[in-house]
């Protein structure tokens, strides 16, 4: 029978050893990015295909070595093509494509190559920098790779037309940073590990990644980093370079830090308000609630080389947040105490960004003025 031929190919456990439903050190549930969403789509679609079976499951190998097992969720064939999806499951990561339909559609092309097309909700590239041709779909590499290896596992010679779509991409596309990196009319297919770790937020930081990409492949070699909407509005008033000079990182600062090392950029301006500046100095790579938790040690310790009297460094030892020290911090201390601040945090920023690249920092108030400045580079004593 066909389905027997074919069937150790589909889900094969003695192959790649199925492992238990992964979670991470917090003890949440892992996900699955659209890339390994994808290619076990495109798998079963050519399995249906060959087959003229309905696949229930399918199995493939993920970029970190590990196999994991999808269900599918609907399958369509004839003899010329074959279409199934598959549901995103993201776990507990909060992740705007979770519980979204990733379709594949595999049709026999007469020739030998694989051509990856993007359908219904997935972008279009329209600007350089982000590792892919203008004019092709948004499927990353590494997505695009596991694709291909799908449908080799399947078919090692076949020519296949291989069309990805995602309905309500388009809509999905509008809550991330693809307008931005000129990604139109869609999301993009990502993932680099095949698994999705929680509160990593993985996909948000490619996209930092990209924005990088996409400033450098303009000729831009200064960059602001911001670490939301507010603060990038404020920092686009204070500093001029064009739109795609202004990246919000979010809570990763570590991450995208050193992404400004790699991309060659000479200058980054790191613009962000007194709760994220002040973890920043503490040396947190990641400034998520979740990730590092805001203590009032290194806030303290400035404050008393401002010359804050030791009576009232009790009082901002006591402080419940950041903003709260700002405002009990007598205002004859203040300026003192934000331009000490900013010079940490950017020492700390230098480092993330592998000492290479020149750091501004400013602190904004929740007005979008500036409070403090500082900066550090190669050679600095300060």
């Amino acid at each position: 029978m066909i389905l027997k031929v074919f069937n150790p190919y589909l889900v094969s456990p003695t192959r790649f050893p199925l492992k238990k439903s992964s979670k991470s050190r917090k003890g949440l549930k892992n996900g699955y990015t659209t890339g390994a969403c994808a290619a076990a789509a495109a798998k079963a679609a050519l399995f249906a295909l060959r087959s003229q079976s309905d696949p229930k499951e399918v199995e493939i190998l993920l970029p970190i070595g590990e196999s994991a097992r999808f269900l599918l969720h609907s399958t369509r064939f004839s003899s010329d093509s074959a279409k199934c999806s598959v549901i995103k499951d993201a776990g507990d990561d909060p992740d705007i494509t979770h519980g979204s339909e990733i379709f594949a559609e595999v049709a026999a092309n007469g020739q030998k190559e694989i051509h990856l097309i993007g359908g219904e909700g997935v972008g279009e590239v329209t600007r350089p920098g982000l590792g892919l041709e203008t004019g092709a779909p948004a499927i990353n590499p590494v997505p695009q790779k596991m694709i291909r290896e799908a449908i080799r596992s399947v078919d090692a010679q076949g020519g296949y037309n291989v069309t990805i779509s995602v309905p309500r991409g388009e809509e999905m596309a509008k809550k991330t940073l693809n307008a931005r990196l000129g990604i139109i009319g869609g999301i993009s297919i990502l993932g680099t590990r095949g698994t999705v770790i929680p509160y990593s937020t993985s996909a948000y930081k490619q996209c930092v990644t990209q924005a990088i990409g996409v400033a450098a492949a303009s000729g831009l070699d200064h960059i602001v980093l911001t670490t939301g909407s507010r603060t990038e509005k404020a920092a686009q008033k204070l500093i001029r370079l064009p739109e795609e000079g202004f990246i919000q990182m979010g809570d990763f600062v570590g991450h995208a830090l050193a992404e400004t090392a790699k991309a060659g950029m000479k200058k980054v301006s790191v613009v962000g308000m007194m709760g994220k500046i002040s973890k920043i100095a503490s040396g947190a790579r990641q400034t998520h609630a979740r990730v590092s938790k805001w203590t009032s040690d290194v806030l303290v310790r400035l404050a008393r080389e401002s010359g804050l009297p030791e009576k009232q460094l009790l009082e901002l030892r006591e402080a419940n947040t950041a903003r709260h020290v700002l405002e009990i911090l007598p205002e004859k201390y203040l300026e003192a105490f934000t331009k000490a601040l900013c010079q940490v945090a950017a020492k700390k920023c230098f480092s993330m960004a592998g000492k290479k690249v020149e750091i501004q920092c400013l602190l904004l108030d929740y007005e979008g003025k500036t409070l403090g400045a500082g900066s550090k580079t190669e050679g600095e004593e300060h």
